[in-house]
Parts: structure tokens; sequence; C-alpha cells
């Protein structure tokens, strides 16, 4: 799992009335396994914010540092693992949870999850094949292009939406993309913004890249 990848899809879970749903047991629990995911990767956020944003690159850094890397990516690798083994039981059982099932709230979380199983890259493929195959008002479908690109460069392929990206001469840029031309057509049939507003949103998140 890269640095860049690990705090990707921070978002903020809010929670309202409880929907009614059919499942409440299992959005309770995809709701708190979301929060953990995030509290985990705000606590890479601030480790970058307390030793520079470019403090994961570099190779000059001190013991307390390096020390505290280590301990948030550990944190991070261990909730992952723990939300996947939790998720692939779930969807085992009761196939890719529905809005019907546990609102649109923890329909996220459940996106959120698997976007973050990178260490199985064939539960991602699989649970994104389960989300496509059901009605529109089931899933959320601007989540989509995000498991799609994850799920695709796992694969060795090309992405198709741009919304992977990595640092390269101090710049943000998507990792290896088919057809750039066409690629804000494509984003806008989910309802994304241009790939040039995405990168102002990366860098307001986590400020400019870093040159290497």
């Amino acid at each position: 799992m890269g640095w860049a990848a690990a705090f990707s899809a921070l978002l903020c879970i809010c929670c309202g009335e409880p929907p009614a749903v059919r499942h409440s047991s299992m959005r309770d629990e995809l709701l708190r396994r979301a929060q953990a995911d995030q509290e985990v990767r705000r606590a890479g956020i601030e480790w970058m914010n307390k030793f520079g944003r470019d403090a994961a690159g570099r190779n000059d850094l001190g013991k307390e540092s390096l020390a505290a890397q280590k301990q948030v990516m550990a944190r991070i690798k261990a909730v992952d693992e723990k939300n996947t083994t939790w998720l692939k039981a779930t969807v085992r059982e009761h196939g890719w949870p529905t809005i019907s099932m546990i609102g649109r709230d923890a329909a996220h979380s459940a996106w959120l999850l698997v976007q973050h199983a990178d260490a199985d890259p064939g539960f991602q493929r699989r649970c994104l094949d389960l989300m496509m195959r059901l009605p529109n008002e089931e899933v959320l479908r601007n989540k989509f292009p995000y498991l799609i690109d994850r799920v695709l460069l796992a694969e060795g392929r090309k992405q198709r939406y741009g919304t992977q990206f990595t640092n390269r001469d101090g710049k943000w840029v998507p990792r290896p993309l088919e057809n750039e031309a066409g690629v804000d057509r494509r984003r806008a049939e989910f309802g994304l913004p241009p790939l040039a507003e995405y990168v102002e949103q990366l860098e307001s998140m986590y400020g400019k890249a870093a040159p290497k």
C-alpha cells in the first residue's frame, strides 16, 4: 500500500436520523468501521502536517518521525485488514450491501471499505462486479469511477476516470490514464468535476505535491 493510496477517500461521515433499513445491525457496523478507517487516515494527515507534506518521500527524517510514520502505517494496515475480513464475510452472506438494506450513509461506508481493500484486488473486482449489476437506486453510482480505476490499475491496466494520482516533479498527476482527451466527458457521466478541478481539490486537501 502506497502512502498516497493510504490517505485516499477521506470523507465526512454524518450521523443524522437513522433511515428505515432492513439490516440495522449491518448499517451500524459499517458506520463504526468507516469511522475507524477515517480516524487512522486523519492521523496520517496529522503526521504530514507535523513533519512536512513531502516527509513521506524523504530519506533524511529523524528517528522520531520515522517511528511515527511506521506506527501510522501499521495502524492503517491493521484497520484495513480487519475491515476487509469483515466485509468479505458480509458480502459472502448477504451480497453487496444495498441502499435499501443499510441506507445511503452506510452504503457510502461500504464503498469506502472496499476502496481501501487494496491488499485483496480480487475482492475489489468481485465487489465492483456485484455493484454494477444492481439497480441504480440501490447503489451510489457516483462512487463507481473510484473503484473502477482502483481495480483497473491493480489489474495492470490504465485507469478510466483519473481518480488515482501520484506525485511527479512536484505536481499531482493521474496514474496511467486511457484516452486522456476524453476523461472529462467520462467523469461528467458520473457527476464528477473536470480533472483540473479535481487536482485543485487534491491540493486543497493534501497540499501541493512535493518535488522528489
